[in-house]
């Protein structure tokens, strides 16, 4: 996926309300601009640390911008854009590189599914039956480990598609939790206990029931993110 148009840098001065962010560009601009994360960040911004950002034309925007890009107190790059995460994944189905799921014949998006009114990020087809996959855009880092950790944050809506997954997988149908970790230099993944218990509980009922999981590291530079390579997952 290449960045069109191309970023622009800055610096970040404060992130808050969640969806907020003020940054000062390379020119002296000041800007607050969109963050498209739902997660608290954590170790994946500092304030003074370089951003990058897509700006809009678009007059009805209220805000000039979308935050993309944030280099790590562990100096990585972090892809912050969680929305980002599903095209990413969807270009990579596309192209063979998961290989793991290759060779269906269809892909649907948002297909609504389960008992607790879900919708998976994708259902692939192949000829014996479907595959569905949920998608989860990781970015939580250390100072002392190449291995990465989600979530961020609580998460009682990740715990939730685990429980359809595992519904799914003990009716015989074939479910996939695959993470696609935003963050440069990592090797692994694994459930940030410290963070969600429930949620690390969860997902090892969820292999227990059954349910794949795998997780997918990015190339990232301020011009192009790309899925490019199979990381460990650490349960």
């Amino acid at each position: 996926m290449q960045f069109s148009p191309p970023l622009e840098e800055g610096r970040l001065l404060k992130r808050y309300k969640r969806f907020l962010a003020d940054i000062e560009t390379t020119s002296g601009e000041l800007l607050t601009i969109h963050c498209p994360n739902t997660g608290s960040m954590l170790n994946c911004m500092v304030e003074g640390g370089q951003v990058w950002f897509s700006r809009s034309n678009d007059p009805k925007r209220k805000l000039p911008g979308t935050w993309e890009i944030s280099e790590t107190p562990q100096g990585r790059l972090a892809c912050v854009n969680t929305g980002r995460a599903n095209r990413l994944i969807e270009e990579a189905l596309l192209a063979g590189v998961i290989t793991e799921l290759n060779g269906f014949t269809a892909l649907r998006r948002e297909v609504a599914y389960g008992q607790e009114n879900s919708r998976i990020d994708f259902r692939l087809e192949y000829p014996d039956g479907f595959a569905f996959v949920e998608v989860k855009s990781v970015t939580l880092g250390f100072d002392d480990t190449s291995v990465a950790a989600f979530p961020d944050a609580v998460t009682q809506r990740g715990a939730k598609h685990l429980r359809e997954l595992a519904s799914l997988a003990r009716e015989g149908v074939r479910a996939v939790q695959l993470y696609c970790v935003n963050l440069t230099a990592i090797d692994a993944v694994r459930p940030a206990q410290e963070i969600d218990p429930g949620y690390a509980a969860a997902l090892r009922e969820a292999v227990a029931a059954g349910v794949q999981v795998l997780a997918y590291g990015v190339s990232l530079t301020p011009e192009a993110v790309m899925v490019d390579r199979r990381l460990d997952v650490i349960l």
